[in-house]
């Protein structure tokens, strides 16, 4: 056997054995967790219920806590392989969409939701439908806030984007206890409306009006 050949051959064992170390941390990290769907959306739904205790109570490092073991949980139910939300049938897709709060509902922080607002504005009332986005959101297992969107409900009147859309994300307000996301979203739009708007709506461009 060459040096060569040699070299390759413990190259590959060095291979295997991280390999199987991987496999082994992650069954360690993950051995708490359900591996049946059927179980993960109930455990799922009780993360949800402390993630929104630990928002309301400020107490963001547990939140952030919280989120990373959901990504853990939809890694487990992915066989430990990434992908987790690579599309509707993705692992932590399929958690945040049987978990999510009732069509016009607000729902909880870190739980998925589609809810109108109306703020009250110097030109008039805004009302947009918000859709929010839980654990499993950009920045979710990072960031304090979690993103949202903002669509206009009536393109006839005027909004906070000419295309009728407007996204939110990397957001962040001064520590507020007892927050619920509705009061989150209204805070950062009321901003938005303020200091990037000079405190006037705009009209929607006709050209996304939907016909």
């Amino acid at each position: 056997m060459t040096y060569q050949n040699e070299q390759l051959g413990f190259d590959a064992l060095l291979d295997t054995a991280a390999q199987d170390n991987k496999r082994l941390k992650f069954e360690q990290e993950t051995q708490h967790l359900p591996a049946l769907a059927s179980e993960a959306f109930a455990y799922h739904r009780q993360q949800i219920k402390e993630h929104h205790a630990a928002m309301l109570d400020n107490d963001f490092e547990a939140a952030i806590e919280i989120r990373k073991e959901a990504h853990l949980l939809a890694f487990k139910l992915n066989n430990g392989e990434p992908g987790i939300l690579a599309g509707e049938t993705a692992p932590g897709c399929v958690l945040a969409a049987q978990c999510a709060a009732s069509p016009g509902a607000v729902p909880l922080w870190g739980q998925n939701g589609r809810f109108e607002i109306t703020l009250e504005t110097a030109d008039t009332p805004l009302i947009a439908q918000i859709d929010v986005k839980g654990m499993f959101g950009i920045g979710g297992a990072s960031m304090p806030y979690v993103g949202f969107s903002a669509r206009a409900v009536d393109p006839l009147r005027p909004f906070i984007s000419e295309t009728g859309y407007r996204s939110f994300l990397g957001c962040s307000v001064p520590p507020q206890k007892d927050l619920t996301v509705d009061g989150f979203v209204r805070k950062i739009i009321a901003a938005h409306v303020q200091q990037v708007l000079r405190g006037r709506l705009v009209s929607v461009d006709p050209l996304y009006f939907k016909t």
